[in-house]
């Protein structure tokens, strides 16, 4: 009737659609294959006669590039690689133990656009089966194919590629032959049995044999699963992400390609944990934070392997990506089913089974990506195989992988307890280090012109007069002064050369900086600017820290349910800055177990069994508030800042930042504040445009040009420099070990001793208590300060000129502490700054004319004037100002060579 013809053709027409909407996977299956099959790569050749032979010359294509032309190949991608690992041939990478075959999905694009690009987004969004599915077809490519003696193998690397499991896969696939050959010559059907172990009686039968209980889909079976006799890992790599193994090492990609961004890490846009919702179950994600949580690598059986007492048959139970699973007891083959009464006949044979490395890894957000007010959230992460051992608690990772739910327990108490929830676990396919130290450059992922670029700036700021204070200047350049701190901070940031003896004794090379004062002077914001800018910087406060949660914990594993080290700040900063904040308010019990930390540099835990020594080769830059809110100057340190000496005395560098009321000073950093917030930042032209924008009296502008007239030479030479630029100047500098020439070692033993016996008796005419005394700790704190500053310079070799810096700030931060000083270290080039009742000046020519009457000359070297003006804490540029200043009021006079200073008659002043 026409009624029924009506409804075949809607029931045809929906099963059309219903075929539409699913994918047909024998049909990706093909696509794929064809996929293995033709799809080709470029490579680069060196331009060299023995490289290109004649009969490659059809496959040579030439590519334009900056300099002229490259001439580039184009070679088959999949075929070479797999047939090497038919031959079993060595592997390139001495930390790879096993072979890689990647499946970038923009791969597939670039094959075809239009079917390679579905087929990519199908795998995209049901990652786990497509795995499942590439794999099915690598196993039957690598079937085909034969095993070649030609190649880099050598003679006799055919009978050395078998080993002890090629033995035992042939000795099985022979039985298996063997007993499929019998059960086809065997005619009679095994009887259904109700009481039998096929029948319905038995309930204990129902998860065993039809395996419902294991969680695997499907019950053991006599057969070979591919997974046991797989020699290779997949990864299945996300779209925008390179290929980084065999082929894809020699690949070349060109900067303008529209399927990868740029060459490196940062093609693919990593997305933070609570943005990865329920849609994106099953699905290829790309994820980044940081590795809290590192679990130990232990062995996860893939293919569970059993042998029957009864009929000695091997049974293969495949529990891959499982947690938990009941190991079967009865024996499905043929001959044990005929038996109407048996016993649990099957054993599980660890031998026969097949394992691979496991590790468990806890990832965070990053501080930057958690919202206000809101907690960091965690995410587990498994890795299998070579993804192993990659990352460490403390690194910053992308993690591409397949985020998948697990039941909290497979059974007992606690699946009752968990009841209906599950968690969530990211299966990882791809795992990323971003930079873990200094020591790795970025400038390798950087496209062609941004590198020359860089090069560029850092040349400039390496030739420049004064490198050291235009990149300080680029440490929180919001806040306003602080010139000396800022330089200290570089150096900490850069740090000194770490020694290590042949009896094993080692010496640190990181500089340890204490900031005390009183609040208001962005002491807090410092910190958090050079925890920003290291590349393992941990920022925490006194308050919310205990002793365990800077030091180790002890915390038990969710996997074994076994004890296992948790680091904590200091060992997750391991080679970076661990900032500390409000220092002064953290118990005495818990401080004491920095002690340790700030000079030996690990951390020894003995706990619930647990003898370890942890690594913690941190820089440690704490921030302490006076006892009583503000700084007492008629009590010591000691009264001021609940902290004991034996802690203050391992700080390199001890400044006290007071906020002392100055007009010019307020003036100036009131403008600057108004600036930045009108500008929301600084900018290089902050002079002409406060010029322009805020008008001034004749009174402001003297009052401005009395305390910028020192500041203005600096600023003239300054430039924008950006974070990235000043992490690539200070990985750079790193990477240079300078050491102490002989000719300079007797200055530093010189300027030590009388460094010493100054502040001595300095010390005990103010009573300040030991910090403001020179003490043997300090001598290695001048060492790592002119240490960090001949990198700074990308010197092999320390300066007399970098011993003179460095003096100069260990002075300076011990006459911050003394008791007379009356001006704050937010201005230190402020020509209007008091010390004693004098000014600056007057203490400069003060020095010259005691030592032009001590030498009785009145002819002294300029050069030696520089050097015990420098020793006493003052900078170059006040010098430079005295000497204009007095020769204009002709008191002394320079020669024709500026190299020598002569006072002219005894004048009084």
């Amino acid at each position: 009737t026409p009624n029924n013809n009506q409804a075949v053709t809607m029931d045809a027409a929906a099963r059309d659609d219903i075929a539409g909407a699913y994918p047909s996977y024998d049909e990706d299956e093909a696509m794929f294959a064809d996929f293995l099959k033709e799809h080709t790569i470029l490579t680069t050749v060196n331009n060299s006669a023995d490289d290109i032979d004649d009969e490659d010359d059809e496959d040579l294509m030439l590519e334009p590039t900056a300099e002229g032309k490259q001439l580039v190949r184009r070679t088959t991608c999949y075929p070479p690689h797999l047939q090497r690992i038919k031959n079993r041939d060595p592997i390139n990478n001495s930390h790879q133990k096993t072979y890689l075959v990647e499946v970038p999905l923009s791969e597939l694009v670039i094959w075809d656009a239009v079917r390679g690009l579905e087929l990519a987004q199908r795998a995209t969004k049901n990652a786990t089966r497509y795995h499942e599915l590439f794999c099915k077809v690598i196993d039957s490519v690598l079937s085909k194919m034969e095993v070649t003696g030609g190649g880099r193998r050598r003679v006799g690397a055919a009978s050395s590629a078998r080993d002890s499991i090629d033995v035992l896969m042939e000795q099985r696939q022979a039985q298996q032959e063997a007993r499929q050959a019998e059960v086809q010559n065997n005619a009679n059907n095994l009887v259904d049995d109700v009481n039998g172990p096929l029948g319905g009686g038995g309930l204990e039968n129902d998860a065993a044999v039809l395996g419902a209980g294991n969680g695997t889909g499907g019950a053991a079976t006599e057969e070979l699963p591919a997974l046991l006799m797989r020699r290779y890992e997949l990864r299945v790599l996300p779209l925008r992400r390179p290929g980084a193994y065999a082929p894809f090492d020699v690949q070349f990609r060109d900067n303008d390609s529209t399927q990868y961004a740029s060459s490196g890490s940062s093609a693919i846009q990593a997305v933070s944990l609570r943005q990865i919702r329920s849609r994106a179950m099953g699905h290829l994600v790309t994820v980044s934070g940081m590795i809290v949580r590192a679990s130990d690598v232990k062995p996860a059986c893939t293919v569970a392997t059993y042998t029957c007492d009864a009929c000695g048959c091997e049974i293969y139970q495949v529990v891959h990506n499982k947690r938990e699973f009941l190991p079967q007891r009865l024996c499905p083959s043929t001959d044990c089913q005929k038996q109407t009464k048996h016993g649990d006949t099957l054993h599980l044979q660890t031998r026969g089974s097949k394992f691979v490395k496991f590790q468990e890894l806890k990832l965070q957000e990053l501080p930057n990506q958690v919202p206000m007010g809101h907690v960091p959230r965690s995410l587990t992460v498994h890795c299998r195989g070579e993804l192993t051992r990659l990352a460490s608690p403390g690194n910053e990772v992308t993690i591409d992988g397949v985020f998948l739910p697990q039941r909290v327990a497979e059974g007992g108490y606690r699946a009752m307890k968990a009841g209906l929830v599950t968690t969530t676990f990211v299966e990882a396919q791809n795992i990323i280090v971003h930079k873990k130290s200094y020591d790795d450059s970025i400038s390798g992922s950087l496209a062609e012109e941004e590198r020359i670029k860089l090069e560029e700036q850092i040349r400039e700021i390496a030739t420049g007069d004064d490198p050291v204070g235009t990149l300080s200047s680029a440490i929180a350049p919001e806040i306003f002064g602080h010139e000396d701190i800022k330089r200290a901070l570089l150096l900490q940031l850069v740090g000194g050369c770490t020694r290590k003896l042949p009896d094993g004794m080692r010496i640190r090379g990181d500089i340890n900086i204490c900031l005390m004062g009183d609040p208001g002077v962005a002491k807090s914001q410092l910190l958090k600017h050079v925890a920003s800018i290291t590349p393992r910087g941990v920022y925490t406060t006194g308050k919310g820290s205990s002793g365990v949660g800077l030091t180790a914990a002890i915390t038990k594993d969710v996997t074994t349910g076994e004890l296992a080290l948790e680091g904590g700040a200091l060992v997750l900063a391991d080679r970076g800055i661990c900032a500390i904040d409000e220092f002064d308010k953290m118990d005495e019990a818990d401080r004491t177990a920095i002690h340790e930390v700030m000079e030996q540099q690990t951390v020894s835990v003995a706990k619930a069994g647990i003898v370890a020594t942890l690594n913690a080769r941190a820089a440690v830059l704490a921030a302490a508030n006076p006892l009583y809110g503000r700084y007492n100057r008629r009590k010591s340190l000691s009264e001021n800042v609940n902290l004991p000496n034996s802690l203050l005395s391992r700080f390199d560098l001890m400044f006290l930042i007071l906020d002392v009321a100055d007009v010019d000073r307020d003036m100036a950093l009131a403008r600057h504040v108004t600036f930045v917030h009108q500008n929301e930042g600084t900018e290089s032209a902050k002079k002409s445009d406060t010029v322009d924008t805020v008008p001034m009296d004749e009174d402001d502008i003297d009052d401005a040009e009395d305390f910028g007239e020192s500041e203005q030479v600096d600023d003239n030479g300054k430039q924008d420099i950006s974070s990235n630029v000043l992490r690539e100047y200070i990985s750079r500098a790193r990477k240079h070990q300078p050491v102490v020439p002989e000719d300079v070692a007797p200055y530093i033993v010189e300027a030590y001793v009388s460094l010493r016996s100054q502040g001595t008796a300095e010390g005990r005419k103010q009573k300040n208590g030991d910090q403001t005394v020179m003490t043997p700790r300090q001598l290695l704190s001048i060492l790592r300060l002119s240490q960090g500053l001949a990198r700074l310079r990308f010197s092999d070799y320390v300066a007399r000129e970098d011993v003179d810096e460095a003096i100069r700030l260990t002075h300076m931060s011990k006459s911050s502490l003394m008791e007379h000083d009356d001006g704050g270290l937010g201005d230190q080039n402020s020509s209007k700054r008091k010390w004693g009742g004098e000014d600056v000046t007057s203490r400069i020519f003060n020095i010259i004319r005691d030592f032009s009457t001590s030498s009785r000359s009145q002819r002294i070297e300029l050069k030696l004037v520089e050097a015990m003006v420098l020793r006493k804490g003052f900078t170059e540029q006040q010098l430079k100002q005295c000497l204009e200043e007095y020769q204009n009021l002709d008191i002394i006079m320079m020669n024709s060579t500026g190299t020598h200073i002569e006072m002219l008659g005894d004048q009084g002043h």
